[in-house]
């Protein structure tokens, strides 16, 4: 049975309607409101001229992204990682710019791969140290010292625990002075912030990192199941802008220069930039 000419138009031009709507329906997400943590520099810190908001390596490369993907994006400052965390579960926010992979985040949050920047975990010594420092096992049976806000894998973790006996101190720059006391052998810490920190703390002739990174954790972006924004198309697009990046080397680009910015904040006294 052949259909009316007026029904069969209609038929075809709520058919051609269909593309425009997935279009405007993949474009509803205009707005991210983003957080993350507050005290890992190079890549994600509280910004000390406008405390509401964050700044860092990862908010400048995910800003790329959004402007390439016509979304906008506000980094604001949430509290201490665990309060941020908890925004962006809740869907209060709607993503975290730099989280370490954690399975027990899966049931709440989607992580976008690959990872939006890396870390480098080092062993950092007083320079002239003879003991090789080049793996877990060479360090089994040497004091050493962590800051609480050095983020690991959890497998290194996991290692670390079973083979070490590590001090935590409250951030890295303590780690560091127990390592100029001789009252440590060496600090793990990452590259970038180990770099920034002795070189503004004039201890980079006395203390050096080793080769060999022992632990690479990636810092990834996290959508919240709860965000009006989690749907497929952005899902999709984060993931290809993120694939762009880890091919394009923007990345070390990016963090380099967030290391400068930070180690000028950490120079004036009146900074409220947070050490890691």
């Amino acid at each position: 049975m052949s259909l009316p000419k007026r029904t069969l138009k209609s038929l075809v031009a709520g058919l051609l309607l269909v593309p425009s709507m997935a279009v405007l329906a993949a474009g509803k997400c205009e707005r991210l409101v983003v957080t993350g943590s507050p005290d890992a520099p190079p890549y994600m810190w509280r910004d000390p001229q406008d405390p509401k908001h964050l700044m860092g390596a990862n908010a400048d490369l995910l800003k790329d992204a959004a402007t390439q993907m016509g979304i906008k994006v506000e980094l604001l400052y949430a509290g201490k990682r665990s309060q941020a965390l908890e925004e962006v579960r809740t869907g209060r926010m709607d993503l975290l710019a730099d989280t370490p992979l954690n399975s027990n985040e899966l049931e709440s949050l989607d992580f976008i791969h690959p990872a939006i920047t890396q870390n480098e975990i080092m062993v950092w010594t007083r320079t002239g140290h003879a003991q090789p420092f080049n793996s877990l096992a060479d360090l089994h049976g040497h004091p050493g010292v962590i800051s609480e806000k050095t983020r690991i894998t959890p497998a290194f973790d996991l290692a670390v625990k079973e083979h070490l006996t590590l001090e935590k101190q409250p951030n890295l720059t303590q780690a560091f002075q127990k390592l100029m006391l001789s009252q440590a052998e060496f600090v793990l810490a990452g590259r970038y912030a180990g770099m920034a920190l002795t070189q503004t703390l004039g201890m980079s002739k006395d203390l050096v990192s080793q080769p060999l990174p022992l632990d690479r954790p990636g810092l990834y972006l996290a959508l919240s199941f709860n965000s009006a924004c989690n749907e497929p198309w952005l899902r999709g697009q984060l993931a290809k802008k993120m694939t762009e990046l880890a091919a394009s080397g923007r990345s070390a680009d990016a963090i380099s220069r967030n290391l400068e910015v930070w180690k000028a904040q950490l120079q004036q006294p009146a900074s409220a930039a947070v050490t890691q």
